[in-house]
């Protein structure tokens, strides 16, 4: 008897695996009813409607194009002189105007047909709120200016602003917060969000877009930073990995009775908190030139010019077997 070659099909199998396939095929018909069935019920999450809502890709091209305006140079693919920088910036901006008015735009009328709002131009909402984020940019380059700079005088490990700029996370963090929370500040839905998650995922430092925060403002490593919606953070504060500022715990059913109140610290000028610290609470104050050490539960207030450390924990050194 003559044998196939391994490379020759086998037309009975083929036809079987053909059959197998639109058996599994019409097993799937039924699931897609019924995940129709659940949306149209109200038992999922859906937005499908006729109000699209704003783009994630768009949001993170503004932030992208936004950034090559706050720091001209040192993030574009073309090469910037002081001949072309005027053309450059221009064409920028001009681009982001149109992209973020479109997707702020989107999210107001959004809120609005889905929460059943009173009408408000969302259409002129987007190109005010646009034209104000861009207004802005020249104070968020000085804020920026002093973050880099505070990071520089504070990490004998950075040789230089530009090694910061470039590859810092913190300073990533902080731009991004800083964008975001100024679109919180005149209410954009969604928008601020979006930026401040995606940048969580990117540098894993979550800041919400909400929270209040002053000049010279360093996360020095910053991975498995937490900063709540409600925190206020003075000047020349500078925080290290792994640090949360956070809320207490709310029991079940009582959500909605704290919603809007201050529930995470305030953290005064000048305060250093090292790594692995938590801080706690609305009430709680982290008085100015305070030092926290590492590791710390903190959920009461802490008077300025004092420096709070876990006590050192007793070590154990055995020999190894056989040593």
């Amino acid at each position: 008897m003559t044998m196939k070659k391994n490379h020759e099909p086998d037309p009975g199998r083929c036809k079987t695996d053909a059959r197998s396939c639109s058996d599994y095929r019409r097993r799937i018909a039924p699931v897609i009813d019924s995940i129709i069935a659940q949306c149209r019920d109200m038992r999922c999450h859906a937005a499908a409607d006729e109000e699209q809502l704003p783009s994630r890709e768009a949001v993170i091209t503004i932030l992208h194009r936004l950034r090559d305006v706050l720091f001209p140079g040192y993030f574009n693919s073309e090469k910037i002189d002081p001949v072309n920088l005027g053309f450059h910036v221009g064409r920028t901006v001009s681009d982001v105007f149109d992209v973020l008015a479109e997707q702020i735009r989107r999210g107001i009328r959004h809120d609005c047909f889905k929460y059943d709002l009173p009408c408000t131009d969302c259409k002129q909402r987007g190109f005010e709120h646009a034209a104000a984020l861009l207004e802005s940019i020249p104070e968020l380059q000085n804020l920026l200016e002093k973050d880099v700079l505070a990071t520089m005088d504070g990490d004998p490990a950075a040789r230089s602003t530009d090694e910061i700029i470039f590859s810092y996370p913190g300073i990533f963090a902080v731009m991004v917060y800083r964008i975001a929370n100024r679109l919180w500040r005149m209410d954009v839905p969604l928008l601020p969000r979006m930026m401040s998650e995606y940048v969580h995922g990117k540098t894993g430092i979550d800041i919400h877009p909400g929270a209040a925060i002053g000049e010279r403002f360093v996360i020095d490593h910053g991975t498995g930073v937490v900063i709540g919606e409600t925190a206020v953070i003075g000047n020349n504060v500078r925080i290290y990995q792994g640090v949360t500022i956070g809320a207490l715990s709310v029991p079940a059913g009582h959500i909605a009775e704290i919603r809007g109140k201050k529930r995470h610290p305030t953290i005064e000028d000048d305060v250093i908190i090292y790594s692995g610290a938590t801080i706690l609470g609305g009430d709680t104050i982290i008085g100015a030139r305070c030092v926290i050490g590492g590791n710390v539960w903190i959920t009461s207030s802490v008077p300025a010019d004092t420096s709070v450390m876990m006590e050192s924990p007793r070590l154990i050194y055995r020999k190894q077997p056989g040593d």
